[in-house]
């Protein structure tokens, strides 16, 4: 067997069972009540409102 071929192969099994991981471990994590205080503020920094600066 090559090395493009035992390669291939371990993209095609465990590379696809880390990307899976990693996606439950990033959508897992928005959840957490821990960051949940941040994502409020990015949520609704659009509103607040910045000082004018006069020049």
């Amino acid at each position: 067997m090559s090395t493009y071929d035992t390669l291939r192969h371990l993209a095609d099994s465990w590379g696809l069972v880390m990307m899976g991981i990693i996606f439950l471990v990033l959508v897992g994590w928005t959840f957490l009540r821990g960051v949940a205080d941040g994502h409020q503020r990015a949520a609704l920094s659009i509103f607040e409102q910045e000082d004018e600066i006069d020049g």
